[in-house]
């Protein structure tokens, strides 16, 4: 199915709005009538009864706590002789006789929780859970996650690897039928799209479609993977992940220099760095017996948190907040857990006090981090600080595109020589000390061995990257998982706890984060799996019947629409029409903007008062190089959902707005790209059919159908004939951007017709998804 050549409105149910609702996972009832707690009961408790009678000892009414079997099935403190839960016996289960009542003053949820009424199906679940023995279950996230072998299947014809087995399964239990692969031309747009960020040129699209090898379609995944632009690619997740900015924040605002460090990202994707060493390194790189500059380099990971220069704050409640910021970027980042609401009390949801909070944030809590350092322009870093000079580059370092021959200041981590004391923060304040604790990580994961581990951030990081630890492989495997399809096998991503999505394929997230586990944490290897998977070749067609029965594509019978990223838009048109500048890595740069915005915005203190646009080829970088600053992000990006950085994000959100046309329609990068590519393409094509031609198959990456030529030939023959008439409006298309204009400029008023073809063809709806 293509896309009709109009001007995409963008509003118009581009990617639609992904629904948060659980899914209606059945492993067990869909088999044997049996409820499962995991799947059926839990999520359940988790909405309507744990606010209440949940994990917060502070919020335990009536004493009763339904998380914990032996607490749940005790007798009751506040009602003699009953039981909330009495296995096998829902009639005298307190829980089933409070759920079914219609008297206020008895019924629960109470009234006054706001919680709402269990509808039938819930109580039926609860009924039937209750009459089958109550079992309870571990949090299917806290347990080990098992290789299952392959299951059966009846189209084995179709399976390309592991992955589709498990796919398969799951279509023929739902009464759905995978579709064909997709076409060839469709099929390197998107691998292309998913590995570089960059569209296939037209020559390797003719080399790909003439290839009718068996390996032709592994062959170009292996280039593309071995590409420098993958690891530029990859960057852009793992810069949301550690909320890298190129200033600090809060009023003043100022810039920071923690380039490298995105240097340091694209080179160890590039270099495919093994996971589990990515992840120690930025955890505890200074604390590794053979640290060097580059282990240290990687620890800026946990300094891209905000930090403010402004006069007149206490010290000690910033560095406390930084540390704060810091056990949140790491549980959502890399355990998927929300384990910032047990800051101020005992998580509502999940099993993680506020002691298990405090344990935690004292591995952060030693570092030479101070909460104030000094003045506004204190310095582009601050302590602990890691300096990179001219001769680390040269011979240490030689990832970083160092410019000139100053030397760089990158914010790090560092250790204090004496311990220092850690407390429970009472109501999370910074100056209201409880009792004191010492560093362990969430027992409820995995316990914290002391004979194994050393109570500091490299201890941390080998118990978080211990191939024994639940969550570590499958919160990567699904990150991984929701950038090729669209959303996550667990669609919350940053939240596989009580409250977070079920996963709709269990074992095909435990198989492979296994199997991610068995083969040295390989990143590259994981997403060659992916992609070269008969799941991921698909077409994205889209029947009536599979729309149906499963409108959000839950299990995937079909390949996922996606809305470029804010960076790939850029990219696209930039690299389509020639302009795009492939230098790898270095400062970030200032592309076109509107005028006033940072003015607007600022305090009048610092370097950032005033946006000084760079010129020549900084105005043509990735979307990944584009300068970001906290308290006014690249506009046209964020119109597009970009991350504004100022919190650790692991799944951006994908919204339709009319801004969006409105950007791809005005925006100085876009219009210019038009009107560079249409004066190359008029002085070399004096066929204008064939010039659109180009211009399409360059852009969408596919030959255009002859409906689709004629539309755009009409097009382009109606603006000409306009421009031939009023010369004077010609100016106002072709003079747009700073690239200059070529040596004998083609026929002004040919160019301009074709500019406006070709932003036409920028605004289709096919030009910014991936199908």
């Amino acid at each position: 199915m293509r896309f009709p050549i109009t001007i995409s409105v963008i509003a118009f149910a581009l990617m639609g709005a992904f629904l948060f609702s659980r899914c209606s996972h059945k492993s067990k009832g869909e088999n044997d009538g049996l409820v499962s707690y995991n799947y059926d009961v839990r999520p359940i408790l988790s909405d309507k009864c744990f606010a209440c009678h949940g994990p917060d000892k502070n919020k335990q009414e009536a004493g009763l706590r339904l998380d914990i079997e032996k607490f749940a099935k005790a007798p009751l403190r506040e009602t003699k002789g009953a039981y909330a839960i009495v296995p096998g016996k829902p009639e005298a289960s307190e829980m089933i006789k409070r759920i079914t009542s219609a008297d206020a003053s008895y019924q629960m949820p109470t009234p006054e929780s706001h919680l709402g009424v269990l509808n039938e199906n819930e109580i039926a679940i609860l009924t039937k859970w209750i009459k089958q023995g109550a079992k309870y279950e571990k949090h299917w996230a806290f347990t080990t996650p098992q290789k299952t072998k392959l299951p059966e299947i009846d189209d084995h014809k179709w399976a390309r690897n592991e992955i589709d087995y498990f796919i398969e399964e799951k279509l023929e239990a739902k009464h759905l039928t995978h579709n064909p692969e997709a076409g060839k031309e469709a099929l390197l747009k998107r691998i292309s799209l998913d590995l570089t960020g960059l569209l296939p040129d037209i020559q390797l699209q003719k080399e790909f479609v003439a290839d009718n090898s068996p390996l032709a379609y592994e062959k170009i995944v292996d280039k593309l993977l071995s590409s420098p632009h993958y690891g530029e690619k990859m960057a852009i997740h793992w810069l949301d992940v550690s909320r890298y900015a190129d200033s600090y924040g809060y009023q003043d605002d100022d810039i920071r220099t923690q380039w490298p460090y995105r240097d340091w990202v694209i080179h160890a994707f590039n270099e495919n760095m093994p996971y589990d060493r990515f992840i120690t390194w930025q955890l505890a790189g200074d604390m590794l017996p053979d640290s060097s500059k580059e282990k240290i380099l990687a620890t800026a990971f946990l300094r891209n948190h905000k930090i403010t220069e402004e006069g007149g704050v206490i010290p000690e409640e910033y560095r406390v907040e930084y540390n704060l910021d810091k056990v949140k970027t790491y549980s959502r980042a890399l355990l998927g857990l929300t384990v910032e609401c047990a800051q101020c009390h005992d998580h509502k949801y999940d099993p993680i006090s506020q002691k298990d909070y405090y344990q935690l944030f004292a591995f952060f809590n030693n570092s030479k981090e101070k909460g104030l350092e000094g003045l506004v322009n204190s310095g582009p870093a601050k302590t602990p600080v890691l300096t990179i000079t001219s001769e680390d580059t040269k011979n240490l370092l030689q990832f970083i595109n160092k410019r000139d021959t100053a030397s760089v200041k990158v914010c790090v981590m560092g250790e204090l020589d004496t311990m220092r004391a850690t407390y429970i923060l009472n109501r999370g304040v910074y100056d209201q000390h409880g009792t004191e604790v010492t560093a362990s990580a969430l027992p409820a994961v995995m316990k914290f061995d002391t004979t194994k581990y050393q109570k500091n951030r490299l201890g941390l990081a080998e118990w978080t990257v211990d191939k024994r630890n639940p969550l570590t492989a499958r919160v990567f495997v699904n990150q991984l998982w929701e950038q090729f399809f669209g959303k996550g096998i667990v669609k919350s991503t940053g939240d596989f706890g009580m409250q977070g999505n079920l996963p709709t394929h269990p074992k095909l997230l435990d198989w492979l984060a296994v199997d991610f586990m068995e083969h040295d944490w390989d990143i590259k290897r994981l997403i060659k799996e992916i992609v070269t998977s008969a799941t991921y070749r698909q077409s994205s067609n889209i029947t009536k019947e599979a729309l149906a029965k499963d409108p959000e594509n839950l299990y995937y019978a079909r390949a996922a629409r996606i809305r470029l990223l804010a960076e790939s838009i850029r990219d696209m048109v930039l690299g389509s029409s020639g302009l795009l500048v492939n230098e790898i890595g270095g400062p970030s740069v200032k592309p076109y903007q509107p005028k006033g915005l940072w003015e607007m915005a600022t305090s009048g203190r610092g370097s950032l008062t005033v946006y000084r646009q760079d010129k020549n080829n900084d105005l043509y970088r990735r979307g990944i190089y584009t300068f970001i600053k906290l308290t006014v992000p690249p506009p046209s990006m964020i119109i597009f959902d970009a991350s504004n950085r100022d919190q650790c994000e692991v799944k951006r959100l994908t919204t339709s707005t009319p801004l969006q046309a409105l950007v791809m329609m005005n925006d100085p990068t876009v219009l210019e790209a038009s009107r560079v590519f249409a004066e190359q393409l008029t002085a070399k094509e004096r066929n204008p059919e064939q010039a659109i031609g180009k211009a399409f198959e360059s852009i969408v990456c596919r030959v255009p159908d002859k409906k689709e030529a004629g539309i755009l030939t009409a097009y382009y023959n109606d603006q000409l004939s306009t421009f031939r008439k009023k010369k004077e409006t010609v100016n106002k298309i072709i003079d747009v951007g700073e690239y200059p204009h070529p040596d004998n400029p083609p026929d002004p008023a040919a160019t301009a017709a074709l500019v406006r073809v070709i932003n036409m063809i920028y605004n289709m709806e096919e030009a910014i998804v991936r199908i």
